[in-house]
């Protein structure tokens, strides 16, 4: 007999917040006593399937996601199973600190990370956590899936330094002379700021487009990357119906294209609408915890692990879950009580007071500033705004509209100085440059009739636009803008040169995927 889909009914998934939706859908598994079957509607593109993470480290990985135990884990010898799916973050102090993940298509025995200054010199094992998750039948064409995620937290590193590492488990040993070929590296922070680049971008997914887009950056040698939510996109539709699916399989391909960058390059993500996820976990980031290891140092790491900041050199880096406070996309909106905000003033406050910082960089996902598909939110707005202009904030990098667009310099939601192609801006003086840079390989959006792309050589200027922003009430209201100085329909990504000394810059430019720059501006303070 074929497994029925489980779905929410899309009238009742416009109503439910992402615990209800748990509630839901492991409620309605249980009643329809079904040992595999699970499925996720979305609300306004928010995928309603969610994820949780395991818990203390062990060798055999137990089952998560399910309201019934799982078949017992395939076992073949660990010389037959290669780690895949490899990606870095930083913790807290990049100085210092190094997170490592990667991913066993089958459970192993005693996984483990070797390090060392050498590549042939690797070091001790030191033991990985495990972090499961099982998840049911989707539908009748889906089957349930096991996934065996890894990670090994590395501290106590030197700052600036060069090291070498390989993951394996019994029967892979990455220091064995056959294995030699699968030993990454990567780079710490040096202890003094020095010039380096950063990438950035947002709803990447899988396809061509994206792994060109990982092609282009990995030749930028950037220091980190920052991907702003819309991750993989396992939840390919997003509409709320019994036709959508949730394909958990579609994270094992998207970690194996993005290993060619993320094994040397620390991947740091945030949460978009996609990603939230309700099956795992009532706060739908059960996911996400599985599959990252973050800085850890926001307002609540478990609650939501997108939420952290960092110091690289002299630019202070802020990450942000716009879920929270977004008004067009309420599936998670307020979960924190108000805590990520307090937590960002503070946060702002501290970099701002650090002397070794001279720039500070937000990212996160809804768009505080866009005049494409799903515009602006006013929840962000309201949230945080106030709070970018207090502390002068001098950069702030959003996804969710697929494509590039980018603004004025924004004082008081209106243009404080018209930033052209090349021209440089102080937010000190004349407010903050907000970057949409959605378009990082899923399906693109547009701009609104009549209203053409206006970029590097292809310069078209309008006085104005015709948008909208998102209310509380989830209305779109009007708005006529004059902020709106790029825009650009096509696969893209930024590339952010960090300068410090007498006179410091962020010298930002946004190349699309055959290499072709279609946007340059500067940051400087005090000019």
């Amino acid at each position: 007999m074929d497994t029925p889909d489980v779905g929410i009914p899309e009238p009742l998934a416009s109503r439910l917040s992402m615990p209800e939706q748990h509630a839901y859908l492991r409620g309605r598994l249980s009643r329809r006593k079904v040992l595999a079957g699970a499925f996720a509607g979305t609300v306004g593109g928010a995928a309603l399937l969610g994820g949780s993470s395991g818990g203390a480290p062990r060798d055999t990985p137990a089952a998560y996601g399910s309201s019934a135990a799982p078949s017992a884990p395939v076992r073949v010898h660990g010389a037959l199973v290669a780690p895949f799916g490899r990606h870095l973050a930083f913790g807290a102090d990049p100085m210092t600190q190094m997170r490592v993940s990667w991913q066993v298509p089958l459970a192993v025995k005693s996984p483990y990370i070797r390090v060392g200054l050498k590549p042939w010199d690797l070091g001790e094992k030191v033991r990985a956590e495990v972090r499961d998750l099982h998840t049911p039948a989707l539908s009748k064409k889906l089957p349930a899936v096991e996934q065996y995620y890894l990670h090994a937290a590395l501290d106590g590193l030197r700052p600036g330094t060069t090291y070498y590492y390989g993951v394996g488990h019994d029967g892979f040993d990455p220091a064995s002379p056959e294995r030699l070929g699968t030993v990454g590296t990567f780079r710490t922070a040096p202890e003094r700021a020095e010039k380096f680049v950063f990438t950035a971008f947002g709803d990447q997914g899988v396809s061509y487009h994206a792994l060109a887009n990982d092609q282009l950056i990995l030749g930028q040698d950037p220091a980190f990357h920052l991907h702003a939510g819309d991750i993989c996109y396992a939840d390919t539709t997003g509409h709320g119906k019994d036709s959508d699916t949730y394909d958990a399989r579609v994270w094992d391909t998207f970690l194996a294209q993005t290993e060619c960058v993320a094994k040397s390059v620390p991947w740091m993500v945030t949460t978009g609408n996609h990603d939230m996820e309700a099956w795992y976990s009532p706060n739908g980031y059960g996911g996400q915890s599985a599959r990252w290891s973050l800085p850890g140092n926001g307002f609540d790491p478990k609650a939501a692990p997108g939420v952290y900041s960092f110091r690289y050199g002299n630019v202070g880096v802020v990450a942000l879950d716009a879920n929270d406070v977004s008004y067009e996309i309420p599936a998670n909106r307020g979960y924190s009580e108000g805590r990520q905000t307090a937590w960002l003033d503070k946060r702002l406050r501290a970099l701002r007071a650090d002397p070794a910082v001279d720039f500070v960089v937000v990212f996160f996902h809804h768009c505080a500033y866009s005049t494409s598909t799903h515009a602006s939110d006013g929840g962000v707005r309201d949230a945080w705004l106030p709070l970018f202009t207090e502390h002068q904030v001098d950069l702030v990098i959003n996804g969710h509209n697929h494509v590039y667009e980018r603004t004025d310099a924004v004082k008081g939601g209106k243009v404080g100085r018209p930033v052209p192609v090349g021209a440089s801006t102080d937010p000190t003086r004349d407010g903050i440059v907000y970057v949409t840079a959605g378009g990082a390989g899923k399906d693109l959006y547009g701009f609104g009739p009549g209203v053409e792309d206006s970029y590097e050589g292809h310069v078209h200027d309008r006085e104005s636009i015709t948008t909208f922003h998102w209310t509380k009430s989830r209305a779109a209201d009007p708005d006529t803008v004059e902020w709106s100085r790029v825009r650009y329909t096509g696969f893209s990504f930024l590339a952010v040169e960090v300068t410090s000394g007498a006179h410091p810059r962020l010298s930002v430019s946004a190349l699309a995927e055959n290499g072709e720059r279609v946007d340059h501006f500067e940051v400087v303070r005090g000019g």
